[in-house]
This record gives structure tokens, C-alpha cells and sequence, in this order.
């Protein structure tokens, strides 16, 4: 048994607690939330036997194996780096945290202490996604040249310490990292705000090279809540519908819907962050992989403020991110 603790008792913390308890291997040891009459409520809820207001006070009583953090994402980098110094595994919801600086000294600690990180991309378990991954991956439609991505809907009133960018289109991006493989090159932007004292509307183009392109929609405004991504290679185009969990393959000779069977993509997010600590192996989103897509979201923020493209090595020395980081296919430093 992994002894897990969970850290806010919020909207998606108690979703974590959900699942955590439906999972065989998984012993749920103590809720922690600055509201402790929340923590109090949410452990009842569960059967959790143990609630606490301050993160300390719950290391030093319980001690777990591991913890989920799912806070308001300016909290996210002190909380880490105290699990990681009190010898935890952690799963980090997205955005991994503020800004690249903290997800860089997460790394750091994370690579000293030896302990686990995951970061909460839950689109990658989303069995369409993998699915998707798997045929473009395997050549289905050759190689890829252009992505488009439309995530929009109302503003969630949970969110209110991060815009648009870092808090919805922040899944495309790193979802453009996991299929292309590689950091691009140039990024432009303009986001705006309207409603919201972050921005709550933004369109992105992403330019890898010559060759390669990705351009995504993201905004709080729209009343209907739609998430979609069509993937153009050069044989055809993977469109997938991400609530829906559908997948839809054309290409000249035929159009193919693949029956995929509903499944919870948290659900298999928590239950491979279990495994990967069973196993003590690198999760499919780990640390970097989180980094990666706060940098590309700073540079969508950085274009949009100054009103020109941004050339992504240029701003990784501005940052000061060794280049080793940005690379993928490494696990750690």
C-alpha cells in the first residue's frame, strides 16, 4: 500500500480523494486545507483519519509515502519543495507552478532528494489522447505539420491567481511538446482581457521550424465549454474531441471513429502516479516535462506584452534555463 495524503480539499482536491479511495494499493492518510472545517468535511467524507490546517503538522504526524498538492497554483512551489525535503513523492496539478525559476528549483530538489514528481497534465491519460499519440506515433497519418487546438468556455470561479494561458491552454501546450517532441522555435501571441484580472482570452502560434506549426484558442467567454485538437499530417488528419472521447482518423482513402471505451482520464493519471512509485520509475509527465510548458506559456505571455514574436532560445538565456532542460526525452538533469 502507497500511504497518500492530499493536499487542498477543493473543487479538484476533492476529486483526488475520490479517486485515491476507489484505488486497491492506495491507503488515504490525512487531508490538509487552510479551511480546516473543508479538510474536516472532506475527510469524513472519505474515511480519512486524519485532517489538518498546516502542511508541517501533518509531516510530522503522519508522514506519507506520497502527496497530490492541488492548491491554488501560486502555492504550488513552496509545497513541493517542502514534500520533496521531507522525503515524499508528489503529484503536482498543472501549472507546475508560477513561473520557471520555482519549476527549476523543484527539479533541483527533486534530483537531489530522489523522490518522484509528476505534474497533473491530465489530457495525457484521456484515452483518446493516447490512443491519438499511439496512430500518429506509429505513422498513421505521416508526419505532422499543423495542429490547431480550440479550448474554451466560461470562466471557472475556483481560478482566480493565474489567466487563461497557464491555467487552460497550458494542456495544448504541453500536449504540442508530447507529439512534436520538441520545443519551438518561435511563439506569438496576443491575449487580452475582458472580464477577469488575468487574461482570459488568448490565440497562440507556435512555429517549429519551417515545416511545423501549432496554433490554439483559449478563453473564459464562451457560455459552452468545448475542448478540441485536429492534427493535419501528411496522409491525413487526427481530430479528437476530448470531453466527448472521441477520435475521428480521415484520410483519403477512408474516414475511421474508433470505438474507444469511456474511461477516467484522473482515474488513470492517479493510478499510473501510484504505479510509477511502486515501480520507482519516471512517470509519462514528469518534472521537465512540466518546466517545458511554463516556459512556452511565459513566452505566449512575454509576445503578447510586447507585441512581437518571441524567439524561444533567446528568451531561455533571458530566464537563464540551461539549455539541457528544454531538451526531451531526458528524464532529470
Amino acid at each position: 500500500m502507497v500511504r497518500v495524503a492530499v493536499v487542498g480539499a477543493g473543487f479538484w482536491g476533492v476529486n483526488h480523494l475520490r479517486v485515491l479511495k476507489e484505488l486497491s494499493d492506495v491507503e488515504l492518510v490525512a487531508v490538509v486545507d487552510l479551511d480546516v472545517g473543508r479538510a474536516e468535511k472532506a475527510a469524513k467524507r472519505f474515511g480519512v483519519a486524519s485532517f489538518f490546517k498546516h502542511l508541517d503538522e501533518m509531516l510530522k504526524t503522519v508522514k506519507p509515502d506520497a502527496v497530490t498538492i492541488c492548491t491554488p497554483s501560486t502555492t504550488h512551489a513552496p509545497i513541493a519543495l517542502k514534500l520533496l525535503e521531507a522525503g515524499c513523492d508528489i503529484l503536482i496539478e498543472k501549472p507546475m507552478s508560477t513561473n520557471v525559476e520555482e519549476a527549476a528549483r523543484i527539479i533541483e530538489q527533486a534530483d537531489r532528494t530522489g523522490r518522484t514528481v509528476m505534474v497533473g497534465f491530465i489530457e495525457r491519460f484521456n484515452p483518446v489522447v493516447q490512443l491519438a499519440h499511439k496512430l500518429i506515433s506509429e505513422g498513421e497519418i505521416g508526419d505532422v505539420l499543423l495542429m490547431y487546438s480550440r479550448r474554451i468556455g466560461s470562466w471557472p470561479e475556483r481560478i482566480g491567481d493565474t489567466g487563461v494561458v497557464k491555467d487552460t491552454a497550458i494542456h495544448d501546450i504541453d500536449l504540442a511538446g508530447w507529439i512534436l517532441n520538441e520545443v519551438p522555435e518561435t511563439v506569438y501571441a496576443k491575449c487580452g482581457r475582458l472580464r477577469h484580472s488575468h487574461e482570459d482570452h488568448a490565440q497562440v502560434f507556435l512555429s517549429y521550424g519551417e515545416k511545423r506549426s501549432a496554433l490554439m484558442e483559449a478563453n473564459w467567454l464562451t457560455p459552452r465549454k468545448k475542448r478540441e485538437m485536429h492534427i493535419t499530417g501528411e496522409k491525413g488528419v487526427v481530430s479528437i474531441r476530448f470531453i466527448e472521447q472521441e477520435l475521428v482518423v480521415e484520410k483519403a482513402e477512408q474516414l475511421t471513429i474508433p470505438n474507444i471505451p469511456y474511461s477516467e482520464p484522473l482515474k488513470r493519471e492517479l493510478a499510473h502516479f501510484v504505479e510509477c512509485i511502486h515501480a520507482g520509475r519516471q512517470p509519462l509527465v514528469n518534472a521537465l516535462d512540466g518546466l517545458k510548458a511554463i516556459f512556452i506559456a511565459d513566452c505566449i505571455l512575454m509576445s503578447s506584452d510586447i507585441n512581437e514574436p518571441v524567439k524561444t532560445a533567446e528568451a531561455a538565456q533571458k530566464m537563464k534555463i540551461p539549455s539541457r532542460l528544454l531538451q526531451h526525452g531526458a528524464a532529470r538533469i
